[in-house]
């Protein structure tokens, strides 16, 4: 579980300095989605229920189809 307000880098953010993907943040309702190479960027934000179908759907992805 997040923590409110914080942001968590998946563990497959890569080599070097490890901001080649995205960070989640809990936050009330809704959870929040940013780029990590632009964090004060835009964010997504989605109801918890839609987010775990979302990662499911991703997981399911091959990279050449994203």
């Amino acid at each position: 579980m997040l923590t409110p307000g914080a942001w968590k880098k998946s563990s497959f953010s890569g080599g070097g300095q490890g901001d080649a993907c995205v960070e989640v943040a809990h936050r009330h309702v809704r959870i929040a989605v940013r780029d990590s190479k632009a964090p004060a960027r835009a964010t997504l934000t989605f109801p918890p229920r839609a987010f775990a179908p979302f990662i499911e759907a991703l997981k399911g992805q091959r990279p050449e189809d994203l």
